[in-house]
């Protein structure tokens, strides 16, 4: 299996919002202009996504929103999606588009399970120095291909590879996709143990976090207990889980 770069560095420290999680650097695009092309296919409305970075959910309070990276994975994506069934909870997977094209049933069963889509870009490269035709015809192409598992889901989100955006904040938001960041990276590529995944996700959370954390890339077995494990103590001490915004 493909291994995503994120786990190739990194720390075991949990990153806040804000932050890359490879080099620490501010989650801000580089400036640019947006494509005035229409959107592709699957995309929302474009005046309904902003330029800026989202990082919490759409309502304040005890809530947060759990997203997945890197998928679908033959593997874990069915386990994830099981649990999440089991839980009641509704997630935003962001997808590879190389893992898409392999794997384009458990686009359908990622949707069938009511979650969002988001586009994670076609090869989960870094985006700090590409031209915007560049990023557009990179986004464009992965869309296609969720599209074509998937005809008719919308992809509200797009979340650049390793927090990198360089342009690509501008050119989603062209798209009709919303730029996504993160309040709270787990760090679950290194990967750490289940219970040591919780304590991070407990520690970490603030109301409003959307949390990063990786269904593909690599072994995320232990992503996938911890997710089982944290969502119902979560839930006993007042926390809801609900989607990210759709303005930034």
């Amino acid at each position: 299996m493909t291994t995503s770069r994120s786990t190739a560095t990194g720390s075991a420290t949990v990153i806040a919002a804000g932050q890359r999680a490879r080099r620490g650097t501010p989650l801000l695009p580089n400036g640019g202009s947006s494509p005035t092309a229409p959107a592709v296919p699957g995309a929302a409305r474009a005046e309904e996504a902003g330029t800026g970075i989202v990082e919490s959910t759409r309502r304040g309070g005890r809530a947060l929103a759990l997203t997945f990276d890197d998928g679908p994975n033959p593997t874990d994506t069915p386990r994830l999606l099981g649990v999440l069934r089991r839980h009641r909870v509704k997630a935003v997977f962001c997808l590879w588009g190389d893992h898409v094209r392999e794997h384009p049933e458990l686009v359908r069963a990622i949707v069938a399970g009511g979650h969002t889509l988001g586009n994670h870009t076609m090869h989960h490269e870094d985006l700090a120095s590409w031209a915007p035709e560049r990023i557009r015809a990179d986004l464009a192409a992965a869309n296609a291909l969720i599209q074509q598992a998937a005809p008719g889901a919308p992809i509200p989100y797009f979340r650049a590879p390793y927090g990198s955006w360089g342009q690509s904040a501008e050119v989603a938001s062209g798209l009709g996709m919303q730029p996504l960041g993160w309040r709270l990276a787990v760090g679950d590529w290194e990967p750490p143990d289940t219970g040591e995944l919780v304590r991070r996700i407990e520690e970490g959370i603030t109301p409003g976090s959307v949390v990063l954390l990786h269904d593909g890339g690599g072994d995320r077995s232990r992503t996938i207990a911890a997710v089982d494990r944290i969502v119902p103590e979560l839930r006993a001490q007042g926390w809801r889980f609900e989607l990210p915004a759709r303005s930034g």
